[in-house]
């Protein structure tokens, strides 16, 4: 059970947020989730009430969920190396079918503890109705295995989801065009399907404290794309950074399409004040 500070600290988000629910009433927001928030059961329920909280205020949230922490211990527990190239798992054979298995296991629990509260929510795999269609992917020219890199998002699919008032729970593997099955790194497939959907909010929920500009600056609430001093999103890579700026200028499109404000916070109470507060530049930690 949460404690009463934990309550009046997001009571106090709700009421700041009053002004802007009406705001991005039916507005796309898609929340990327990994990390140890999701070993954490405690704060995997308090992710999970966020994004109902979300979904009961009027946003059409679409949660990508990551899974490397417990992708890791079972190719180690099959006896496995596990490797890591420029930030991105190598997934030979034997890793892709371990990383599909935990990866849809983990989808299931969401989409349960989602159900729970209320909300109604569909499980889907990148591979389901070739939402995540993919190629594969080099890292600087390296052959890393079974990686894929998105190249056509199925809107149709997710809208007609978001349309029937589910919240749809996507898990980051998809097919090529000879419907092999590819790992796809979690925050990329965030920003494709982002930047497909035409959102106005894109959230990353980890156990890393936020967006940086530099390892040892402060940490950067609101975060754009368009920001000359780049910057870089805390992940789930091996090595803990990723660029922001390198991953919307991916899913940007050759024509320059609009990229999704993205936003970064440690899971307890990010959510619901990263999905509607509002602002230039403000800043704010969060805690366990």
């Amino acid at each position: 059970m949460e404690s009463m500070e934990n309550w009046l600290q997001k009571a106090e988000v709700l009421n700041e947020a009053l002004p802007y629910i009406q705001r991005f009433h039916g507005k796309i927001m898609v929340v990327k989730y990994g990390g140890s928030a999701m070993v954490d059961h405690e704060l995997k329920k308090s992710v999970i009430r966020d994004v109902a909280l979300l979904k009961l205020v009027g946003f059409r949230p679409i949660i990508v969920h990551g899974g490397g922490k417990e992708i890791t211990k079972w190719v180690n527990k099959a006896g496995l190396e596990t490797r890591f190239v420029n930030g991105l798992r190598v997934t030979d054979k034997e890793t892709m079918e371990i990383a599909e298995m935990v990866l849809n296991r983990i989808n299931k629990g969401l989409v349960s503890m989602m159900e729970k509260l209320g909300v109604h929510a569909v499980g889907i795999s990148g591979k389901d109705g070739t939402l995540l269609r993919v190629e594969k992917k080099l890292s600087k020219g390296q052959d890393i295995g079974y990686v894929g890199e998105i190249k056509k998002v199925n809107t149709g699919l997710l809208e007609k989801l978001l349309n029937d008032d589910f919240v749809p729970v996507i898990c980051p593997i998809g097919s090529d065009d000879a419907y092999h099955s590819y790992n796809i790194n979690a925050d990329d497939a965030a920003c494709a399907i982002a930047s497909a959907m035409g959102a106005t909010k894109l959230a990353f929920l980890t156990d890393i404290e936020g967006v940086y500009r530099n390892p040892l600056d402060k940490i950067l609430a609101d975060f754009r794309d368009d920001d000359p001093g780049g910057g870089g999103i805390s992940g789930e890579r091996h090595g803990g950074r990723r660029n922001a700026a390198e991953a919307a200028e991916l899913y940007r499109g050759d024509e320059g399409g609009r990229f999704p404000r993205p936003y970064s916070g440690r899971a307890y109470c990010a959510l619901p004040a990263s999905g509607i507060l509002h602002g230039p530049r403000r800043r704010y930690r969060y805690h366990k």
